[in-house]
């Protein structure tokens, strides 16, 4: 079954997935769960603001003779467009309250503010010898962040904090890595858990992309994986692919991706590739192994930062080392 096709699906009693088009993404669609009850029901992230997913939305919850005026809260996994803007437009349009996690209070403030396009991965990308990129990217025309699809949450949600729904309880847990803030909500009695973008069943997701860069963002991410390890096994219902499966099994799987990632990059450096962008155009990227230069500027982007987040990771276990020469950072074995 094509995962992105229109449409509702029932994943489990009262939790229907509805994946939600997305504009010029590689990813094609991502998933918004409408959680249904007696008298209220809630949704599970918000998806892109377009008129084509809007449209999508609204055909999907009429099958199930809802609209959107019969949900009254939007609980968001992260900021990210494709998860945040059509939450804000939701409550636009039917009053209904948005929530986040608390750790993403600094990347809404800063994308609110005047910024230029990618503003914080350029020193990132130039501190890793990646000035070409950055020429790159400015070649490009990004359509402008619209400081009203990032207005701030009505609540901002705690780790272990539970959000009562009708007829359920969802726990929320901080699971920082693929953004500072990011939350998954677990559904303990229905042994559920909606992962956002943290577990995903057939990639992995980018690391650290955000409005607030930090040096740990693949240590956090790990982490985070080690964290939904340390629960009890549930359903997995990602925002992006087919839902179903094991969280466990898909948690250990993405650690292990990981660890092959470390060693081939601990390889590059030991092969003489020396800053993060030489590393990068050493490896190979995506599931159809293509070089770095085949890569679109936003993915090449993505990856150059992803290699320096592996390459924190080995300098922290004491498998590189890392000196900075004028501004650019070096690695060695």
């Amino acid at each position: 079954m094509d995962w992105t096709a229109p449409g509702q699906e029932e994943v489990a009693p009262g939790v229907h997935r509805i994946p939600l088009p997305l504009p010029d993404d590689g990813l094609r669609a991502v998933n918004v769960y409408a959680v249904t009850g007696r008298h209220t029901n809630t949704l599970i992230d918000g998806g892109w603001r377009t008129d084509a997913a809007r449209d999508a939305l609204d055909t999907a919850l009429a099958s199930l003779g809802l609209a959107v005026r019969d949900f009254d809260r939007c609980l968001v996994t992260h900021h990210h467009r494709d998860h945040y803007t059509m939450a804000v437009d939701l409550r636009r349009r039917a009053g209904l309250s948005v929530s986040l996690g608390e750790g993403e209070r600094a990347s809404i403030e800063s994308v609110r503010r005047p910024r230029r396009p990618f503003q914080e991965q350029r020193p990132l990308l130039y501190a890793g010898g990646a000035g070409i990129v950055v020429e790159l990217l400015d070649r490009l025309s990004p359509k402008p962040v619209d400081k009203h699809d990032y207005e701030e949450p009505d609540h901002w949600l705690d780790d272990g904090q539970t959000v009562p729904l009708d007829g359920r309880t969802l726990r929320v847990r901080a699971t920082p890595g693929h953004t500072l803030g990011h939350v998954v909500f677990v559904d303990d009695e229905a042994r559920l858990m909606f992962t956002g973008d943290h577990v995903l069943p057939h990639i992995t997701p980018s690391i650290g992309f955000e409005a607030v860069t930090r040096r740990t963002p693949l240590a956090d991410y790990l982490s985070s994986l080690a964290l939904v390890l340390d629960e009890p096994d549930r359903l997995l219902l990602p925002a992006h692919g087919p839902a179903g499966g094991s969280v466990h099994v898909r948690a250990t799987e993405l650690l292990a991706h990981h660890e092959r990632r470390l060693t081939q990059t601990e390889q590059a450096v030991r092969a003489g590739a020396a800053t993060g962008y030489e590393i990068a155009r050493a490896l190979r990227w995506t599931r159809r192994e293509r070089r770095l230069a085949e890569l679109d500027p936003f993915n090449q982007m993505l990856a150059v930062t992803e290699t320096l987040a592996h390459l924190d990771v080995l300098c922290a276990q004491g498998r590189a080392h890392m000196r900075d020469e004028n501004g650019i950072w070096v690695y060695s074995p």
